[in-house]
């Protein structure tokens, strides 16, 4: 999957059974979506994701990734022999997630999507630079834990992933009014 122009820009939804602060106090009625642009700030700059897939017996895997969202697009790697990748072999539909572990401010986010194998090698290197730029040493630094993955990923010694979002979801906490937006695209 090449690296896309501009974002398509998706419809918001605000989803409010589940939007409103849990103890309705004055001031909660006007409560608003999460903007998009909110959520792709948040998603440029979340440094973990947790990618569910499902393996073949209809059991749900889930395991934290590494991932650069880049032109509306959140990609992610694996190895080949992984059990995420042997996952979405076989059923490419998957979720990624992210946020924060507080009951009372941040932004969680949901993106699902389907993962397509990024085999071009141009867009490879733009994934590359992508990585680079957002992960700096972690990468770049010969004692970075992930130093040397932009080879791996030229030699396909791991496996590049791209989900372009099919329906994200944005749950949202700002000192007890809660949120939850979802963006189809």
């Amino acid at each position: 999957m090449p690296m896309q122009g501009p974002a398509k820009q998706p419809t918001t939804e605000l989803d409010a059974r589940y939007s409103s602060a849990l103890n309705p106090r004055p001031g909660t009625a006007d409560v608003t979506a999460t903007a998009w642009a909110e959520a792709q700030r948040q998603l440029e700059a979340a440094e973990i994701f947790w990618v569910s897939t499902v393996r073949p017996d209809g059991r749900v895997h889930v395991t934290p990734v590494i991932a650069a969202w880049r032109d509306g697009v959140l990609y992610f790697s694996t190895g080949p022999d992984e059990q995420k990748a042997r996952n979405l072999a076989q059923d490419a539909h998957c979720a990624l997630t992210t946020g924060r572990n507080s009951l009372t401010e941040g932004l969680d986010l949901v993106v699902e999507g389907k993962a397509e194998p990024v085999t071009d090698p141009a867009v490879l290197e733009e994934v590359i630079t992508a990585y680079e730029e957002k992960y700096g040493p972690h990468i770049t630094s010969p004692e970075g834990p992930f130093h040397g993955i932009g080879d791996a990923f030229r030699k396909g010694d791991a496996v590049v992933f791209a989900v372009a979002p099919a329906t994200a979801y944005g749950f949202g906490r700002d000192g007890g009014v809660y949120t939850h937006t979802r963006w189809v695209f």
